[in-house]
């Protein structure tokens, strides 16, 4: 059957010999060929990779193919991603950079083979933290949000544990998530050309292979100018949520009020390796990111590679003991 599709004669001659055997007549006058397997060149494979860099070129009643892996729409001037796009369950890249996208739906999170989103120069202003908890958790690897409008990622995002490269260069990010020390797989981040005063603690836990963060405008550290937020005496409040994190014991929405386990989230680590919620001193120190990266792209046009990191103190003794090491190595 094959065959016959692939070669529009022999299928003519096939429906005459049809005919004269249904009417009862001699079919040896027909010049009947042999079927041969038909090649595989006339067959047509399920098409797994589609590229469209003009707005003219992009479909507008046909549907895309469902055995998509790859799809690239860029340059088709894009308000939102279209909803046949989001059907796409095979789809392992996709690409919707250069255009007008400004809203993530909550349904790009069903893509659960999607390794690679790249997202840069559309019109951003948040990253939606539901796709953070989405089955984008397991799968995604390549992430690229250059060059839009976001000031800051959700919580949620340092749950995309699978990440091992993020891009974040020349939006508008007043700071990183504090928990970002958690996206234990990442090697390549780049920041550069942000709004970053500083870098959060947790940022000392990651192992990078390259890091750029030129052209923000870090602030110079000062350890001897702290942020004290102390409560002395420590609130029961604050002495349960130590004990909650420096012990480990489980908690949820359903033991605890929700703003509570948000809070217990982003508990703040000291340096003696206590937990601080809203009692704690706050300081920034310097540190140079080779600790953190084999490759660093200068900080700035002055050729460092250090930069400042938020550092936390549970009391006035962790802090003091701290002080004091500081002012004898300088």
């Amino acid at each position: 059957c094959v065959s016959l599709q692939a070669n529009v004669i022999n299928l003519k001659t096939f429906l005459s010999a049809v005919r004269l055997a249904h009417q009862g007549s001699d079919t040896g006058v027909l010049p009947l060929s042999p079927l041969v397997p038909a090649k595989n060149s006339d067959v047509e494979k399920p098409k797994t990779k589609m590229i469209i860099t003009s707005r003219r070129d992009y479909p507008l009643t046909k549907s895309f193919p469902f055995s998509l892996e790859h799809l690239q729409t860029s340059y088709c001037k894009l308000a939102r991603i279209d909803s046949r796009v989001l059907c796409l369950k095979r789809l392992r890249k996709l690409d919707l950079s250069h255009n007008h996208i400004k809203q993530l739906p909550a349904t790009l999170g069903d893509l659960v083979c999607l390794q690679e989103l790249d997202l840069h120069d559309n019109h951003l202003e948040t990253f939606s933290g539901a796709l953070c908890t989405s089955g984008l958790q397991k799968s995604l690897q390549f992430l690229d949000l250059s060059q839009n409008q976001i000031q800051a990622l959700p919580l949620e995002f340092c749950g995309l544990r699978a990440l091992v490269q993020l891009r974040l260069d020349d939006n508008a990010l007043l700071r990183l998530p504090c928990r970002l020390g958690q996206l234990s797989c990442l090697r390549f981040l780049s920041a550069a050309r942000n709004k970053l005063p500083f870098l959060p603690s947790d940022f000392r836990r990651l192992s990078l292979e390259k890091l750029d963060l030129f052209g923000n405008p870090f602030e110079q550290p000062n350890p001897l100018v702290p942020n004290i937020q102390l409560k002395i005496p420590l609130t029961l409040l604050e002495c349960a949520a130590r004990a909650i994190v420096n012990h480990r014991i489980p908690f949820d929405c359903r033991l605890l009020p929700f703003h509570l386990c948000e809070d217990l989230q982003v508990a703040k680590t000291c340096r003696c390796g206590s937990a601080c919620l809203s009692s704690f001193i706050q300081i920034t120190v310097t540190m140079n990111l080779h600790h953190v990266a084999h490759t660093v792209v200068l900080v700035d046009n002055m050729g460092g590679t250090d930069a400042p990191v938020l550092c936390y103190f549970c009391s006035l003794g962790c802090y003091s003991q701290f002080l004091d090491r500081h002012l004898q190595s300088n």
